[in-house]
């Protein structure tokens, strides 16, 4: 993820919000059908003051918009990496079970995959895993 791109558009969008917001409050206190009237000298004074007003409150929007973003990004990492470890677990359980079955019911495992049906004898193959498991973890992680 590229954050350079992501702030380059934010600002884009920022830039192009700050710049509708003072045509359109310039549009309107221009209107005479604005029930704001200002004198022209204090005009120009008025539009800057709510430039700057506009201005603080995009860039306090923005600031908020980052800050969740980066939690957002923080919650995704752990999740990542929560994930990962459970994907290495479960490939040294794999690659152990793969080790302590025999060659037929490797085959016999194969022919199921490859026909899409259920294994046969799902008691009988998830009674020695809670052993397998035992010795996965007494035996301290390999990596």
């Amino acid at each position: 993820m590229n954050c350079a791109c992501h702030s380059v558009a934010m600002d884009l969008g920022v830039c192009q919000l700050r710049h509708f917001s003072i045509s359109f409050l310039s549009s309107l206190l221009e209107t005479d059908n604005s029930p704001v009237r200002l004198d022209n000298s204090s005009s120009g004074a008025s539009v800057v003051a709510i430039d700057n007003k506009i201005e603080q409150a995009m860039d306090l929007v923005k600031s908020h918009l980052m800050y969740a973003v980066r939690e957002e990004v923080e919650v995704l990492k752990e999740q990542i990496k929560e994930l990962v470890e459970r994907n290495s677990q479960l490939e040294q359980e794999n690659n152990l079970l793969k080790n302590l079955a025999s060659p037929e019911q490797l085959a016999q495992f194969k022919a199921q995959v490859q026909s899409g049906s259920p294994p046969a004898s799902i008691q009988g193959s998830q009674q020695p895993a809670p052993s397998v498991q035992l010795a996965s973890q007494t035996s301290g992680p390999s990596a």
